[in-house]
């Protein structure tokens, strides 16, 4: 019988795992048999989420976590590790929006308050999940999944969002970095780009009724995407399925960019 994408035994940490895509990654892999961790900055939809996903009949915790801090990231693997003996997925998903009027008028503190989080917490929470995979294959366990939420915004031109773009951008290219580098260790560094998804970060445009006759209508599947809609790609890339699939980039938007 074919089981590569039975998760039992493998722990999976989500950076924003309490909402929007975060948590429909996290829902999926504890349903897969994976146990979960979720850092987040807001304690009570950390619990809520841990309530969501005990109720899968999997292990699930939580710990209150601001990406952007170095120090809290480093601090928070050792405590992870420590709690829940290894971690086998990371996904970097964690991030912020931050957008201006026009590029010209956008300000220094929105471009450094959206690389603090989208870059840099990308940075923080991926180098320490090498640092304990790269270990643990040096004692002869090798392999895990590192994971990059970037978005179509790192591949498209996103016009007064330049931040935000430039975040999303270089992680698509850190992670092939990364790819390239842990791949002797069984370490696999892929990227997902999601579209237009229905979560708190988009809620403004959900709202506009010129989004909703010029934007929605050019997106081939004719909806948003759903926090759902990344479970599978988030099960196969933790799992065994994905063993041999490293440095690569996952559209997931209903067909928006290709059309």
């Amino acid at each position: 019988m074919y089981k590569p994408f039975d998760l039992t035994g493998k722990v999976a940490l989500i950076t924003g795992g309490n909402g929007g895509i975060g948590l429909g990654m996290a829902e999926a892999l504890a349903q897969a048999g994976s146990d979960v961790v979720i850092w987040g900055t807001n304690a009570e939809k950390n619990d809520a989420a841990v309530k969501r996903l005990a109720s899968h009949g999997r292990r699930a915790v939580a710990r209150k976590v601001n990406v952007a801090s170095e120090t809290e990231v480093v601090d928070a693997m050792g405590a992870t590790l420590k709690e829940m003996g290894r971690v086998d997925t990371v996904i970097a998903n964690a991030g912020v929006g931050g957008g201006a009027p026009s590029f010209s008028q956008m300000s220094l503190e929105v471009w450094r308050r959206v690389h603090a989080v989208n870059e840099e917490g990308v940075f923080f929470t991926l180098r320490e999940a090498c640092k304990h995979m790269v270990e643990r294959a040096g004692k002869g366990d090798a392999g895990g999944s590192l994971i990059g939420v970037a978005s179509l915004a790192g591949l498209e031109g996103a016009g007064r969002n330049e931040a935000y773009s430039a975040t999303k951008g270089a992680v698509l290219a850190m992670m092939r970095s990364i790819a390239v580098e842990h791949a002797r260790y069984g370490i696999r560094a892929n990227s997902i780009a999601p579209g237009w998804i229905a979560t708190e970060m988009t809620q403004m445009a959900q709202n506009s009724q010129a989004f909703a006759e010029k934007v929605i209508p050019r997106v081939p599947m004719r909806r948003w995407g759903k926090p759902e809609d990344f479970g599978g790609i988030a099960v196969y890339l933790a799992s065994d399925a994905s063993k041999y699939h490293t440095g690569d980039t996952f559209i997931i938007d209903g067909g928006y960019i290709i059309f």
